[in-house]
This record gives structure tokens, C-alpha cells and sequence, in this order.
């Protein structure tokens, strides 16, 4: 058996234990499931799994600031680790871009899964990336929206209704935060080798958090097409 099939056989064992009927579809987001499986921890858990000596991290939950060297920890502490499985719903921007350049520089030869039933979304997205070799299943979620630096709706309610000098002052803080995601999010996926149209035609034609948010999820020919996913079982 190869490396990658004993790989597969791997998933299927450990994901056939928690396996569910097809997905409903969210109505406002036909796309993606109506219940996306990210997993509720608050900080996401990086679980070894052992099985015939081959070694698979469980990612899991919310990105925080501490995941990069969380994630680094982890790997040190595994270095026979040959595949990190996601699911989340995203979280820090900023450390989601650091974990996933963190992996393309220093841990080059793993492997990137979404497993089927899965979601990775949001800032979870580029921590996947940062893959060298990228797999999403069939029934696996690369789940995607705008980006956002204002996911706290009060703080700019409470912001408009301190007076104009408050807002103008907010809006300039949000119009130079998003400029410099948005800067980082394109040189990101550059150094990816991920196409940048994944930005103009998926991330940004959707909407941000709050009333309206929007979200979308590739299909198997759009993962290939932008270079997302780029191996194929």
C-alpha cells in the first residue's frame, strides 16, 4: 500500500466513527452546510493521532493570537507528523496568515486536509494554504468570506454615536486596517502559489460579519481552479 492510500485508509477509519447524512444546505448560503462542523473549542487543540506510525495533528477551533507558537510546539513535539487536519471557524486574521506562512517555511513537506464533513473557514483558510501539499475531500468545506477587522457591531454603534470626530476616526482606523489585511492577504497568496482571483472573485464579492454577512464555499473544480487544493486522490 503507498504512503498515500495507507493516508486515506487513515481518515476513513478515524472519520467513519462520527459519520452523519449529507449536510442540509444553508438557505441564505446554498453553498455550505446550514450547520458547518468547526468545532466549538474556543482556542483551537492540536491533537496528535497515531495510527501505524503515521502521525496526523487534529486542528481544531478558534484561532487565537498564541496559535503560531502553538503550532510550532506542536510540530516540534511531533516531527514524524505528516498531515494537519482542519476544522474551524476562523478567528485571528493576523495569526491565521502567520501560521500558515509558518508552515510553508519551516515545515514545507506536510500535508494540508480538509476531510470530508469538515469546515475550515475564515482565517482558518490560511492556515490551510500554508500547506505545501493541500487536500479537500469531497464533502470537505474551504468555507469563505470578507474579511473583517469590525466583527464587534456595538463597538461601532458606540463609535457613530459619540459624534462625527469619534466616527471619522473610526472609519479611518477600519479603512487602514482592512488596507493592510487586504495588502497582506494578496502577498500571502502569492507566496502560496494560490491565485489572487480567489480574492476578487470569491472573498471579496461577499459580504463582512453582521446583518447580511455572506459566505461561500468552493467546489471541488473551483479548489483546483484557484490552486487551493492541489492534490488529487
Amino acid at each position: 500500500m503507498t504512503r498515500m492510500k495507507f493516508l486515506i485508509a487513515v481518515a476513513a477509519a478515524v472519520l467513519s466513527a462520527s459519520a452523519a447524512p449529507a449536510l442540509q444546505s444553508d438557505r441564505n448560503n446554498p453553498t455550505c452546510p446550514a450547520n458547518p462542523n468547526w468545532a466549538g473549542n474556543q482556542r483551537m487543540t492540536l491533537t496528535p493521532l497515531d495510527s501505524g506510525g503515521v502521525k496526523v495533528l487534529l486542528a481544531e477551533g478558534v484561532i487565537d493570537e498564541g496559535l503560531p507558537d502553538r503550532l510550532q510546539r506542536a510540530l516540534e513535539q511531533n516531527p514524524d507528523a505528516a498531515e494537519i487536519w482542519f476544522r474551524s471557524p476562523g478567528g485571528n486574521a493576523l495569526s491565521g496568515n502567520e501560521a500558515g506562512r509558518l508552515l510553508r517555511t519551516q515545515y514545507p513537506g506536510i500535508v494540508t486536509r480538509i476531510p470530508a464533513g469538515w469546515t475550515c473557514f475564515s482565517a482558518c483558510n490560511f492556515v490551510f494554504m500554508g500547506g505545501q501539499l493541500r487536500v479537500i475531500e469531497a464533502g470537505g468545506n474551504f468555507m469563505v468570506h470578507m474579511f473583517t477587522h469590525t466583527g464587534n457591531r456595538q463597538a461601532i454603534r458606540q463609535g457613530v454615536s459619540g459624534g462625527t470626530d469619534e466616527a471619522v476616526a473610526l472609519i479611518g482606523e477600519i479603512e487602514q486596517s482592512s488596507a493592510q489585511l487586504a495588502t497582506e492577504d494578496n502577498d500571502f497568496l502569492i507566496r502560496m502559489g494560490v491565485s489572487r482571483r480567489l480574492l476578487s472573485e470569491v472573498m471579496y464579492a461577499t459580504r463582512a460579519t453582521g446583518e447580511g454577512e455572506t459566505r461561500r464555499c468552493l467546489t471541488q473544480d473551483e479548489a483546483y481552479e484557484y490552486n487551493v487544493a492541489n492534490v488529487r486522490e
